[in-house]
């Protein structure tokens, strides 16, 4: 068995909805609670020595949602970019920023940019779909999202057993954790068991 650390952690934040639902609250609030989880886990991150992380943050079918709720998670990742560029990291938004889905505030994120010291890198994808990802191949061999790792481990909150279109590519060779916790109810201890998960999986890349 190999014992890994694993470079490039993508996290699938799932669950904002139904925690709010639980709660009494409205879909939509449910997508501010997630901010903070995401801060805390990055910092945890840091201190582990983890090189990347991919945040998924909102996908061009989520547009397709009522508009509050639309509105909602589009807020709430501006404000996460926002929160990001406090923390040191070289930052890099990546999704469709043609479309009117693309908030214009992180437009100036779109090619690598270092924040606050900069530091691990850090991805976010905003407006993303896995189609319009690979579009991009046709016309020169690479995705829109070529400057994003290879994915060694995918953490998903919220108990669905689903890649949801992340980064196809990327996540080729990634094992995949899934936590049942809610994204807003995250635990550092959900990050740590994932890690500890990982040390014990056979990582072959396919040899």
């Amino acid at each position: 068995m190999g014992k890994r650390k694993p470079e490039h952690i993508g996290i699938i934040p799932d669950g904002n909805r139904r925690w709010a639902e639980a709660r009494g609250m409205k879909k939509q609030e449910g997508y501010a609670y997630g901010l903070a989880p995401g801060m805390r886990l990055l910092k945890l991150a840091k201190s582990r020595g983890i090189r990347e992380i991919t945040y998924y943050g909102f996908t061009m079918d989520n547009c397709k949602r009522p508009p509050e709720q639309y509105q909602a998670f589009r807020a709430a990742c501006v404000e996460a970019v926002d929160m990001l560029t406090r923390e040191g990291a070289d930052l890099l938004v990546i999704g469709d920023s043609s479309s009117p889905c693309f908030p214009r505030e992180l437009c100036r994120y779109t090619q690598r940019t270092p924040v606050h010291g900069g530091g691990i890198l850090v991805n976010f994808l905003v407006n993303y779909g896995w189609k319009w990802d690979l579009s991009h191949i046709r016309q020169d061999g690479y995705p829109h999202s070529r400057d994003i790792s290879r994915i060694d481990l995918v953490i998903r909150w919220g108990g669905m057993r689903r890649l949801s279109g992340f980064l196809p590519i990327q996540s080729v060779y990634a094992d995949f954790y899934v936590a049942d916790r809610l994204w807003p109810d995250y635990e550092d201890q959900d990050f740590l068991d994932a890690l500890a998960w990982y040390q014990k999986q056979d990582v072959t890349l396919g040899g």
